[in-house]
């Protein structure tokens, strides 16, 4: 927990500093060259511009502990609204490539595992490691084209009408959560294969083979909860990054999530909505990163035991 309030103290201070030493006028950057100096001088007070930066730093700081993020130039409504609603339509998208990645990935690994150098085994580390280097770009465009265009089996914008029902929202996420899946199914994948290889291979298991107990049980009660745990952790981080790296996705579907609303805000230069959204996907990252390791812990004895009894 104290690791996870440094995290987000340092990564707040970046992210101030990283929008507020840009070269030039803050206020003419973000209005254009033809705004008059007036608007741009009203612009540079509104944001503290003035300040120095320890002041203009504490003062932000101050405002995000309230709950005030600042009001967005573009949209003209306050950031941190726009920001969670964004950020729940991400999350629902996430959680939808999460559904197919997860499954698919972990019991493919254990499969290949278990038949390591068979014909299973080595087709899919070959298509998977193919999909993993292709860009979720080419990946989403390549859907549309397929399911979309030429067999109108899915519709290709991922947010369905409104007062649609779950198998519309359904039917419409598909696409996106497939492009998601493909691209991260290499390195889950890789990871659940690794790890169910090294514990078959560990002593724990040899131990409980010598001791007669059934392949079944020595499947799930020995191998698969010690060779899953750092897929675990792997999982956390691809949460984080579903959430706050869905920019090509969201933009190619036309999903209104927070990686779009991110990309809006820096095409339209609008830095107190892009300093809310890059906080709030650090937020995101540190926080499925700090339940990974927490579930890994309550998974792992040797983990928990290093954690309240430190060397």
């Amino acid at each position: 927990m104290l690791l996870l309030g440094v995290t987000l103290s340092v990564a707040s201070a970046l992210i101030f500093a990283l929008t507020s030493v840009l070269p030039g006028n803050v206020g003419r950057i973000m209005l254009g060259p033809f705004a008059s100096q007036h608007a741009v001088d009203v612009l540079n007070l509104q944001l503290g511009a003035n300040l120095p930066l320890w002041d203009r730093y504490l003062h932000w700081l101050g405002g995000i502990a309230r709950g005030d993020w600042g009001h967005s130039l573009v949209y003209g409504a306050p950031v941190l609204p726009l920001v969670l609603d964004r950020l729940g339509h991400s999350l629902v998208l996430a959680t939808a490539g999460l559904a197919l990645l997860l499954p698919s990935a972990i019991a493919s690994g254990v499969y290949a595992a278990l038949h390591e150098g068979g014909a299973f085994d080595r087709v899919v580390s070959v298509v998977s490691l193919s999909f993993g280097a292709i860009p979720e770009f080419v990946t989403g465009v390549l859907l549309i084209v397929i399911f979309g265009i030429a067999l109108h089996w899915l519709p290709i914008q991922a947010l369905p009408p409104s007062g649609a029902d779950l198998l519309s929202w359904l039917r419409h996420l598909l696409m996106p959560a497939i492009a998601l899946a493909l691209t991260l199914f290499s390195y889950v994948f890789r990871m659940a294969r690794g790890g169910m290889i090294e514990a078959l291979a560990a002593d724990y298991t040899r131990t409980a083979v010598l001791k007669g107990l059934p392949p079944r049980q020595v499947l799930w009660r020995h191998v698969l909860r010690n060779a899953l745990l750092p897929t675990i952790t792997v999982a956390g981080a691809q949460i984080g990054w579903m959430v706050g790296g869905l920019v090509v996705v969201e933009t190619l579907f036309r999903y209104p999530g927070i990686g779009s609303l991110t990309y809006s805000a820096a095409t339209n230069k609008d830095v107190p909505l892009l300093v809310g959204c890059s906080l709030m996907i650090t937020l995101v990252f540190a926080l499925a990163n700090f339940l990974a390791d927490l579930l890994h812990a309550l998974l792992d004895p040797r983990v928990r035991h290093a954690i309240i009894y430190p060397a």
